[in-house]
């Protein structure tokens, strides 16, 4: 009886469906709830990797977008350490929740980059993290154990530009130009509150000339479908036209037109982070944390690391023929080689294919070990 009520509350549930929707009603239209759901209870994660010489903000200015403080118990070096001090990589990674969605956000910094006298290839251990990090996922993704793979790629490199120049400079053309294939690279313009809004304008423009010229590929936003709102397709060209953002960070609160705000107080007036009309902060938190952050993610897995996915399957694939020939060559030529016992020859064929899949797994096992070690060789060579 028990049975027959709880089947009849099941069914009710459903008819009542139908009658508001319509008998030819399924119910699939459902699935982005489903989606969202699971989604808000995984978590997402996020990693952003920030790069510029040192004294442009980029501390200041991770703080401000993600309203934290991953800086705290940094030491800063006094300039004669900074003579000795080499290009290091460094994590913080903190847990944001807001409104119910959690957000593993992971900051990767590049203390001591460009702040050299001679900085002839100081971004080729940024080029080598992003590369392990797409071998160690690469590793992962070929494993038996896939359930819980730990996504450690760069999603987004904020590249800074000091302001105190004409346009890019030798070393900013060489770094994204280096990495441009591995990540996201969207520049920024430093340190805004030290021009003009005319200067801004100008470097701007010369900024982005620059870029094409050197056949840079800075990341490049989607184009909005033809079904979108006006006002969405008005903020999309809004931010394409800023490229590069110039920024402003602080995390003071300072007292503007009898309300606090975030800002920098200087003789002549105020400066607020979080006004529009001040700089493009505002654009830069919107663009990697409300509407591209996803998009960012995406073309990381679809674009750079199949990239790096493909380099590596072709270099197994030409490891297999060429082992496979010279295998050929041995047997023609009669030279005798070892053969391996395999015990039990009187076994069903079907464990016989199984033992030919475990020892053809084995080989491209070391195969892949082979090949990364090969890769490693080659990158120090260069």
């Amino acid at each position: 009886m028990e049975n027959f009520s709880s089947n009849n509350r099941f069914r009710s549930v459903f008819n009542h469906d139908d009658e508001d929707h319509g008998k030819d009603y399924v119910g699939f239209a459902t699935l982005p709830n489903q989606v969202h759901r699971k989604s808000v209870k995984k978590g997402f994660d996020f990693t952003l990797m920030v790069a510029g010489e040192s004294g442009l903000g980029k501390s200041t200015l991770v703080n401000s977008l993600f309203l934290t403080d991953l800086y705290k118990d940094r030491k800063l070096l006094n300039a004669e350490e900074r003579i000795t001090q080499t290009v290091e990589i460094t994590k913080h990674t903190v847990d944001i929740e807001e409104k119910g969605v959690k957000l593993k956000l992971t900051i990767v910094d590049t203390p001591g980059f460009g702040d050299a006298v001679n900085n002839t290839e100081c971004w080729k251990s940024v080029a080598d993290y992003i590369d392990q990090q797409f071998e160690q996922y690469f590793r992962d993704e070929s494993g038996l154990n896939r359930k819980n793979i730990q996504d450690n790629r760069v999603h987004c490199c904020l590249y800074f530009i000091s302001p105190f120049g004409h346009g890019l400079r030798p070393l900013d053309v060489e770094f994204m130009k280096a990495l441009h294939e591995k990540v996201n690279i969207v520049p920024v313009l430093a340190k805004a509150d030290t021009l003009t809004p005319s200067e801004i304008e100008k470097k701007k423009i010369k900024m982005r000339e620059e870029i094409e010229l050197c056949g840079i590929k800075i990341y490049q936003f989607p184009d909005c479908d033809s079904d979108e709102d006006e006002e969405f397709k008005q903020q999309d060209l809004a931010l394409k036209e800023s490229i590069p953002f110039a920024v402003i960070g602080s995390n003071i609160v300072v007292e503007a037109k009898g309300k606090k705000v975030r800002g920098r107080q200087y003789p002549w007036g105020i400066v607020e982070v979080e006004n529009a009309a001040h700089c493009d902060f505002v654009k830069l938190r919107n663009m990697l944390v409300r509407t591209h952050m996803q998009d960012l993610k995406d073309v990381t897995r679809e674009t750079h690391y199949e990239n790096y996915r493909a380099q590596c399957i072709q270099s197994m694939t030409r490891m297999v023929v060429k082992e496979r020939n010279r295998n050929k060559l041995t047997r023609e030529s009669g030279t005798d080689f070892p053969i391996p016992v395999v015990p039990g020859a009187g076994d069903s064929e079907t464990e016989k294919l199984i033992r030919e899949k475990d020892e053809e797994l084995r080989r491209m096992q070391e195969m892949l070990l082979r090949i990364q070690d090969q890769m490693h060789t080659q990158k120090d060579a260069y």
